[in-house]
C-alpha cells in the first residue's frame, strides 16, 4: 500500500473531489486518479462510487480512513524525527494564523524567520481561531496562532504569548461617543458588532454583562475584527476591539467595567514530533517575547 496513494485517497475524501485533491496536492487530475486506481487495484476494492461528478464513498473506502491517516501521520513522525537527527532546518512549516494575529502580531516574527532560515518554506494558513484548533488536531498544520480559550486540553500544547488588552469603541460620530462614565446597561440595547457567539473574544465581553444579568443587542456578528473596525467607524454600532487597533477612526468609550484582555498564544500536538522549522519558529519566537519583557 504506498503513501502516494493514501495521501490522494485522503485529499479525495477530505474535499469530495478529484480536481481539489489535485489542487490542494499540487497534481494534475489524471495523476490523482491514477493514484487512486493503482490503491483500489492494490486493495482489490473501489474505493469511491463515481455517479456523474459526484463521487461518494463505499464501505471499504470509509473503513480505510482511520487506517490511512494512521499510516501518514506515523510516516509524517518517522520523516521529522529523521530530520530532526540531520539537525536540518529546511522544507515546509505549515501553520495557522487567525488575521488579527497574522495582521498585528507576526509580520516582524515572519521577517526575521524568512531571513534566518532561508531554506525553509512558509506555508500560512489564516483561520479563525475556533477553526486552527481543529487544522492543529487533525495533523492539518503543525502550529497555529490563536486567541486562547483558558481551557486545558489533553492533546495540546498551549502558551501564552501576548496579553490582548480589549477597549469598548464606538464612532466619534455615534451618540454613545459623546457621553461620559458609561454604564453597561446604556450599552445593552444599543446595537453591537461583535464577534461569533462561540469565539473567545465574545465569551470575554459577555462575561461583563451576564454578572449583572444584562443582555447584548448584537446586530450582526462578524469574527474578523477588521471588519468589525470598519463597520464601528462608519457608525453602525458599538463593539470591544483590541486596544493596538485603536485610531482616529475609533473613539474610546469610558464604560464602568473591569478591565478586559484576552490572551494571545501558540499550539500545537503534545503527541507530534515538531519538524526541526517548527522548532526553530517556536525558539525564535520565545526568544522574541523575552527581548520585549525586557
Amino acid at each position: 500500500m504506498d503513501i502516494q496513494g493514501l495521501q490522494a485517497f485522503l485529499a479525495v475524501s477530505t474535499y469530495g473531489s478529484f480536481s481539489e485533491a489535485a489542487l490542494r496536492l499540487h497534481l494534475t487530475q489524471p495523476a490523482i486518479s491514477k493514484r487512486i486506481q493503482n490503491l483500489e487495484h492494490q486493495l482489490g476494492t473501489a474505493l469511491f462510487d463515481r455517479i456523474g461528478r459526484k463521487i461518494h464513498l463505499t464501505d471499504a473506502g470509509k473503513a480505510l480512513i482511520p487506517a490511512a491517516q494512521r499510516i501518514i501521520q506515523e510516516m509524517d513522525n518517522a520523516t521529522r524525527t529523521m530530520q530532526n537527527l540531520a539537525n536540518l532546518v529546511a522544507g515546509k512549516l505549515s501553520f495557522a494564523t487567525s488575521h488579527h494575529i497574522g495582521l498585528h502580531r507576526l509580520p516582524a516574527l515572519l521577517q526575521r524567520f524568512n531571513e534566518s532560515h532561508p531554506q525553509v518554506e512558509l506555508d500560512i494558513h489564516f483561520l479563525e481561531s475556533e477553526l486552527a484548533y481543529q487544522a492543529v488536531e487533525k495533523r492539518e498544520v503543525e502550529l497555529a496562532f490563536v486567541t486562547m480559550t483558558g481551557q486545558q486540553s489533553r492533546v495540546l500544547q498551549q502558551e501564552k504569548l501576548w496579553h490582548d488588552e480589549l477597549t469598548f469603541v464606538a464612532s466619534p460620530r455615534h451618540f454613545l461617543a459623546r457621553k461620559m462614565d458609561l454604564q453597561l446597561n446604556e450599552l445593552c440595547y444599543t446595537p453591537a458588532i461583535l464577534p461569533y457567539e462561540t469565539s473567545a473574544t465574545y465569551q470575554v465581553i459577555r462575561q461583563q454583562f451576564e454578572k449583572r444579568k444584562l443582555p447584548i443587542k448584537t446586530s450582526l456578528p462578524v469574527n474578523y475584527l477588521e471588519t468589525i473596525k470598519m463597520m464601528v467607524s462608519v457608525g453602525l454600532g458599538w463593539s470591544v476591539l483590541p486596544t493596538i487597533m485603536m485610531d482616529e477612526q475609533l473613539t474610546e468609550l469610558s464604560v464602568a467595567s473591569e478591565p478586559l484582555s484576552r490572551s494571545l498564544g501558540i499550539i500545537w500536538l503534545k503527541e507530534r514530533t515538531l519538524s526541526n522549522a517548527a522548532q526553530a519558529f517556536l525558539a525564535q519566537t520565545r526568544a522574541v517575547q523575552a527581548q520585549m519583557r525586557r
